[in-house]
């Protein structure tokens, strides 16, 4: 009996035991068969991923700038380059600790000087806290560190910014001004690289750096993983201050992008800390400027930078060449500053400080000079200091007086309320309720007559101009009687004037352009004022515009300072191959007949050699001019001034040869007088146009 039941339980077991194999065998299979649709997905799906990031263990790259693209005047004199300097640099591994980098500033202290005056008492109390972190958590007991961390509404990061509060506010003027200059010298070197982008280079110095520093880094570089020499640039004006204003400023290796402009330059691709132009030219023609980064792969060793190798060389920016005549334009700022000097703080000019030139090109826009001088500094001994203002020529604007009588005329007679040729009696005007009004040559209505338009110029007629103003608004003058005017006259005149580029921009390749100023009042008396340039305010770019659509028969020019674009050129002073040339763009023809511009053509012309021609001193001239002066009464107010003082702006715009123009210029002298005009815009004007007909006569005998 017994033996049945061991040989019944035997069979038993040998039934259950495969059972159990069988169950093991598949649940190893199973394991075996996801582990190897994981391992096929992670190398299929996502091995290149996977595979990245152990190259980025193993190798990083990074883009290092290059130097940008030069600017050159028209005659391919250098305006702006590059000045090679000697640079140390260091790259900051993700992981590096703040005692290796306090390790790697102490030695880099020790091989080369920087300057320490920058640091503030606050950059000294966190590098005290770093250097004695014990000290400083005593400033702060434990309880006083509980009360803080359990206040209901604070976080944790709001708790320890307060007890770092703390202990910064408990360390004493003796802990803090303690380190000795090379303590302070590691300071700065340690603000440097800790502030840096991992594993993108940081410049620690770049300025001044000398060959015994560049020797003694280079001997040591073994023993400071991650310090690096190379050769940096840096933007370099061989013309000094010439044209300073507009040639905009490019942000230090420090700074990389200004926060202002961060999004838009990391939209495009930029890395935080590019250098990158941040105002005027530099900005404008980032794009061409910039180059193509030059790609180094640095080669990593336990999170350590160990070496760098070039993977892809970098290519300079393209050069630009400006439309500027570098050597018309520096003898403009002279001529300038000469004729500023004979008059500035004299009795007759005491507001006096600042004047400007345009030139350009009527028929392409080319700007051929660009002179804003403006006084800086008058010492002691009376020698006065004068600081370039160029970009004040698109900036500001100002009432331009009687230079704008061209575009009265041309008003009336593109509304149909003048016709050339036509007379019109200039008087004295006599208007309920306001001063009486008169041109300057009639003030007591001794030469009352009837006179025509070209004389209306010639002559400066503010009456002539004032009476065409009332037609164009409905008005007739009545002595003694109010003014009333129909519809919107200001927004006429305006809209007319804009053709001929007054009151708009003038679409010029720089950022910033001033429209002017429109009043905003629209009593009859402003209409009046405004038709003779004593309401609105211009810039001097608006009327070289003005004036250069009048000389070439109607049309509205973009004016424009680059002229083309070349590859860049090792092989100074050759410039590199043409990429592109600026063509001429014509914003929009004025709604005037030929015979209507050449009307005003010769209303300018009389200006210039007529015998009453208020800016008679050009009929003797050998390039035959055209223009118009303008003086406008204004007002000045200095910063420590309680009030606005009565002063005048004087301006002069003209164009030669007058048959078949060339040049056109507008010269603009805010507050040139009080009393005695001393004709500072005419005489600015007559030298500036003599110097450019002499430069291009020498040239060409050359």
């Amino acid at each position: 009996m017994k033996m049945k039941k061991e040989a019944k339980s035997r069979r038993a077991n040998r039934k259950v035991l495969p059972k159990r194999v069988k169950i093991l065998f598949l649940t190893v299979f199973f394991l075996f068969s996801t582990l190897i649709v994981r391992l096929g997905f992670v190398q299929i799906a996502n091995g290149q991923s996977y595979e990245k990031i152990v190259e980025k263990k193993e190798s990083l790259s990074v883009d290092s700038p290059v130097p940008r693209g030069k600017i050159y005047d028209r005659n391919g004199k250098l305006i702006v380059t590059n000045e090679g300097q000697r640079a140390i640099t260091y790259t900051r591994t993700a992981d590096a600790s703040q005692e290796e980098l306090l390790e790697v500033s102490r030695k880099l202290a020790d091989l080369i000087e920087v300057e320490t005056e920058s640091l503030t008492e606050r950059d000294k109390k966190d590098f005290w806290i770093i250097r004695n972190p014990d000290k400083a958590d005593d400033k702060v007991s434990e309880s006083e560190k509980n009360e803080i961390q359990n206040k209901k509404d604070f976080t944790q990061k709001e708790a320890d910014r307060e007890i770092y509060q703390l202990k910064l506010d408990r360390i004493s003027k003796d802990e803090w001004s303690s380190f000795t200059e090379e303590e302070l010298e590691m300071l700065v070197i340690y603000q440097k690289i800790s502030r840096g982008y991992a594993l993108s280079p940081q410049i620690v110095k770049n300025k001044d750096v000398s060959v015994v520093e560049f020797a003694q880094v280079s001997a040591h570089l073994d023993k400071m993983p991650g310090v690096n020499i190379t050769t940096d640039w840096k933007r370099a004006y061989p013309l000094g201050g010439t044209l300073r204003s507009v040639l905009g400023d490019v942000s230090s290796s420090r700074e990389g992008i200004p926060k202002d402009l961060l999004h838009e330059y990391l939209a495009e691709g930029y890395n935080r800390n590019d250098r990158v132009g941040t105002s005027y030219l530099e900005y404008q023609y980032e794009d061409l400027l910039k180059g193509k980064d030059k790609t180094i792969k640095n080669i990593l060793e336990d999170g350590k930078v160990v070496g760098s190798e070039v993977t892809e060389k970098g290519l300079s920016g393209k050069d630009l060449v400006l439309s500027i005549d570098v050597e018309l334009q520096k003898e403009i700022e002279k001529i300038v500053q000469e004729e500023l000097s004979k008059h500035i703080g004299t009795e007759g000019s005491p507001y006096l400080d600042r004047a400007f030139v345009v030139m350009m090109d009527p028929n392409t826009g080319e700007i051929e000079a660009m002179v804003g001088q403006k006084v800086d500094e008058i010492k002691q001994n009376g020698e006065i200091v004068f600081e370039d203002y160029s970009l004040g020529t698109f900036t500001s604007s100002y009432e331009p007086g009687s230079v704008v009588k061209g575009a009265t005329l041309l008003t009336g007679y593109m509304t149909g309320n003048l016709e050339p040729g036509e007379k019109i009696v200039d008087e004295p005007l006599f208007i309920k309720g306001t001063p009486k009004k008169a041109s300057w040559f009639n003030e007591w209505g001794n030469n009352t007559r009837p006179i025509s338009d070209l004389f209306a110029l010639e002559k400066s007629s503010n009456s002539y101009m004032w009476k065409v103003a009332l037609r164009i608004a409905g008005s007739k003058y009545i002595p003694n009687a109010p003014l009333h005017l129909k519809g919107n006259p200001f927004q006429t005149f305006r809209e007319h004037f804009a053709q001929l580029g007054l009151g708009v921009t003038t679409g010029i390749d720089l950022p910033g352009e001033s429209p002017g100023f429109q009043g905003k009042a629209e009593q009859p008396g402003l209409l009046l004022d405004f038709a003779i340039g004593q309401y609105d305010t211009y810039t001097p770019m608006q009327l070289a515009q003005y004036v250069s659509a009048i000389a070439n028969g109607g049309n509205r020019v973009q004016p424009h300072l680059l002229k083309e674009v070349r590859e860049p050129s090792n092989r100074s002073p050759e410039m590199g191959s043409l990429i592109y040339k600026k063509e001429t763009n014509v914003l929009n023809r004025v709604e005037a007949t030929n015979e209507q511009i050449e009307h005003v053509q010769k209303g300018f012309y009389r200006v210039f050699h007529g015998a009453e021609g208020t800016a008679n001193l050009f009929k003797d001239a050998e390039y035959n001019a055209a223009g118009k002066s303008g003086t406008a009464e204004a007002f000045y107010k200095g910063a420590d001034m309680e009030e606005a003082k009565p002063t005048y702006n004087t301006s002069l715009i003209g164009y030669a040869p007058f048959d078949n123009p060339e040049i056109a210029f507008s010269t603009v002298v805010p507050w040139s007088h009080q009393t005695i005009d001393p004709y500072i815009n005419k005489t600015i004007s007559k030298r500036v146009m003599d110097t450019y007909f002499e430069l291009k006569k020498e040239r060409e005998n050359e």
